[in-house]
């Protein structure tokens, strides 16, 4: 257990409270999903990349510092060994400092891990899902199984776990899929989140001609579900609807279309220990090195430093000719 000082809580330079830190375990994934990678991947050697226990040493420290919320993110968490040993180790501060938990995850892997999730404590999870088609969705993750997918979904259900479902809307792709994929989600008992395509890192695709605003997407529903505005909110930049005839609850991720920046409370790690204050730049604090060489109390300064640089917004800009707000991609920063 970390003793918790409200004291060193932390604030950024713009007078926003940091409370909620994503934490990438592993830049590599099972998958090669069209808007987020390439196809041809170069993943970090292993000896860039923090341990378990350097990661789980961080956490404590953020915790103390007054985080209330971590994401396991990636890449694919559940690709990284021994994950199940982080997981339980970050629990333990549930209830002592940490009020929740949670995990995003591409579901190949969930089958194996929801059981284990649940008992370590992780009551919620995102599932990363754009097409429930199976050859769309090989098409879009470059060579996906649904069917494992599939399968993790009915185990974290099983397993008692929480799911909110992130579908990336993609014009020409999937925009045909989102109200069945609204309906399907009402079925199952998930919730369900819409995101704009990001301009993050060369994939080797046009993210111009995919790109779909939700503004669109939600007349669209509205013309078959009203939809009104709820004050649920997860911590992140999701913005909830009810939806007319529905348990579902529909979020809508909008880094295009309406600027979410104003009420940030977000910074992500990556799993070399880099801290990133924000996902559309490309200032950041390494940790690995302080670590490595004094320990916690050579990164505590490094944390300040951090909190100063975090700039008041992103400039995410997608059309002809616009450049990606970032040569990083998302696998690296975490999602």
């Amino acid at each position: 257990m970390v003793m918790v000082d409200p004291s060193r809580a932390l604030t950024d330079g713009l007078g926003r409270r940091i409370s909620y830190l994503r934490i990438s375990v592993t830049d590599r994934c099972d998958l090669r999903c069209r808007y987020c990678m390439a196809e041809k991947m170069q993943f970090l050697p292993k000896n860039q990349v923090l341990t378990l226990e350097e990661i789980a040493l961080l956490a404590d420290l953020f915790v103390a510092r007054g985080i209330r919320k971590i994401r396991l993110t990636g890449g694919e968490p559940l690709v990284r060994r021994d994950i199940g040993d982080l997981v339980r180790r970050i629990a333990r501060h549930l209830g002592e400092g940490l009020d929740e938990l949670t995990l995003t995850t591409n579901g190949t892997r969930l089958a194996e891990h929801a059981g284990m999730l649940a008992d370590a404590g992780v009551q919620r999870i995102n599932v990363s899902l754009d097409s429930r088609d199976p050859d769309r969705f090989a098409h879009i993750t470059r060579g996906g199984r649904i069917g494992q997918v599939l399968d993790g979904l009915h185990a974290a259900k099983d397993a008692g776990l929480a799911v909110k479902i992130n579908m990336v809307a993609l014009n020409g792709v999937n925009e045909d899929e989102i109200l069945p994929m609204l309906h399907w989600c009402d079925d199952q008992g998930f919730d369900l989140t819409l995101i704009e395509t990001m301009p993050l890192g060369d994939t080797g695709e046009d993210r111009t001609d995919h790109y779909l605003p939700l503004t669109d997407v939600a007349a669209m529903i509205a013309t078959h579900h009203a939809l009104t505005p709820i004050d649920y909110r997860t911590g992140g930049p999701s913005r909830y609807h009810a939806v007319e005839d529905m348990g579902v609850k529909l979020g809508l991720i909008t880094p295009l279309t309406r600027n979410f920046c104003a009420d940030c409370n977000r910074i992500r790690m990556t799993c070399e220990g880099k801290i990133f204050m924000c996902l559309g730049h490309e200032d950041h604090v390494d940790f690995k090195a302080a670590l490595r060489e004094g320990g916690l109390p050579a990164v505590e300064p490094l944390i300040d430093r951090a909190l100063r640089l975090k700039p008041a917004a992103h400039d995410f800009r997608i059309g002809a000719g616009a450049r990606p707000a970032t040569r990083r991609h998302m696998s690296v920063t975490g999602g």
